[in-house]
């Protein structure tokens, strides 16, 4: 019996998703001994996020959850050729079969959409930052068929390939003007919130067509970026949850945050987990929320990447983020944290193995040894132990 928060991960390309037993593709040869170490990870949970912007570039055709990918982080190999999200469900399946062989439960799938196709998008209004581009745009009040549609495509290729697609998250970051813009309705930090109402549009939609589509599905609300301040162009976690409607605050009972431990800081920055939890508490819903850390991560140098202090930098780095998952892991009401990502954006470097796949982190480390000691219900660690050196 697993003690503690369940662990998960993003990771979206395919190859990395097949169970090693599995016959994968010829295209994920290249990929098998990072599959190995992915998989020996036993994540809970996957999260998967939905560009609709690139899946639906014109209103004429439906999403491409077939489109080619490269298989490349950016232009840095391994790389291998797959189609899109139809491939990494397919991928999924095996890793679902063999957890059910060994009695477990794995790679539930987490859904999370972004990205407003500029055909749904609405014009700029507001207090909007010179260089937004369209994808932050809110939806059209006559797009949201399309958002709809796309929800429902989804769900039909999870039961075609046999995955079934448990959560769903309306919006990623919404109180970020880089995934939704305008945050406000007029310049400066007391501006009245906009982002709010265009998140409460969504997260309807959304509840209306899965009830419609997928009556199992449950809605993950939030996925925010853990702001404890806003400005005139963010709002901070309680400006977001405060200005939001009470249906909307009480659409389901498990929330998401993103949060990424701080290192090098003589005082650490709030907790976005705690903050959260005040802001819902505040909102009175009918039981308190269940929260994610559905990114969760350390600033560490990219491990293919020279470093400037080598090692030490990493293993603070580790530390930083030990020293959160562990506090996260006494505190009941976390009941998931979700490593973004397996393999490093060279443009966002905290995953866990290199671009080039060449080397895993101390960090990789540090969650086999967690998850391990969940597992077998053994003593929970210290930031030091499970990040050594």
């Amino acid at each position: 019996m697993i003690r503690g928060p369940a662990f998960g991960i993003t990771e979206g390309n395919a190859n990395l998703l097949w169970n090693p037993a599995a016959a994968a593709p010829a295209a994920a040869a290249p990929f098998i001994h990072a599959r190995r170490e992915l998989t020996a990870l036993h994540p809970r949970y996957v999260r998967l996020l939905v560009d609709w912007a690139v899946l639906q570039p014109s209103p004429q055709n439906p999403p491409a959850l077939s489109a080619p990918a490269t298989g490349c982080a950016r232009d840095v190999g391994p790389c291998g050729a797959y189609v899109g999200i139809a491939d990494e469900l397919a991928a999924i399946a095996t890793q679902q079969s063999a957890a059910r062989a060994e009695g477990r439960p794995a790679f539930e799938v987490v859904l999370d959409i972004l990205g407003a196709p500029a055909w749904a998008a609405l014009p700029p209004h507001g207090c909007e930052q010179a260089a937004v581009a369209s994808t932050a745009r809110p939806i059209a009040p006559g797009a949201l068929a399309g958002y709809r549609a796309l929800i429902a495509a989804l769900v039909a290729l999870g039961r075609k390939e046999g995955v079934a697609l448990a959560w769903w998250s309306p919006w990623n970051e919404p109180n970020d003007p880089r995934f939704l813009s305008p945050q406000r309705e007029a310049c400066g930090p007391d501006g009245a919130p906009a982002a709010t109402a265009v998140y409460a549009q969504l997260a309807r939609a959304m509840s209306s067509e899965l009830k419609a589509v997928a009556p199992g599905a449950r809605m993950l609300l939030g996925e925010l970026g853990g702001y404890s301040s806003g400005s005139s162009h963010r709002l901070s976690i309680e400006q977001f949850v405060g200005a939001l409607p009470a249906d909307v605050v009480c659409l389901s009972d498990t929330w998401a945050v993103h949060a990424y431990a701080a290192r090098g800081r003589r005082t650490p920055p709030p907790d976005p987990v705690a903050a959260l939890e005040t802001a819902l508490d505040a909102r009175g819903c009918a039981a308190p929320a269940r929260l994610w850390v559905t990114e969760a991560g350390s600033g560490a140098p990219n491990p293919g990447r020279p470093r400037t202090d080598g090692a030490g930098e990493e293993r603070d780095a580790c530390r930083a983020l030990a020293a959160q998952a562990l506090a996260w892991r006494s505190d009941p009401r976390v009941g998931a944290i979700l490593q973004y990502e397996f393999r490093d954006d060279p443009a966002f470097p905290v995953g866990l193995a290199s671009a080039d796949l060449s080397r895993v982190s101390s960090v990789y480390r540090m969650w086999l040894a967690l998850n391990r000691s969940a597992e077998s219900a053994s003593a929970t660690s210290t930031p030091s132990a499970l990040c050594p050196g």
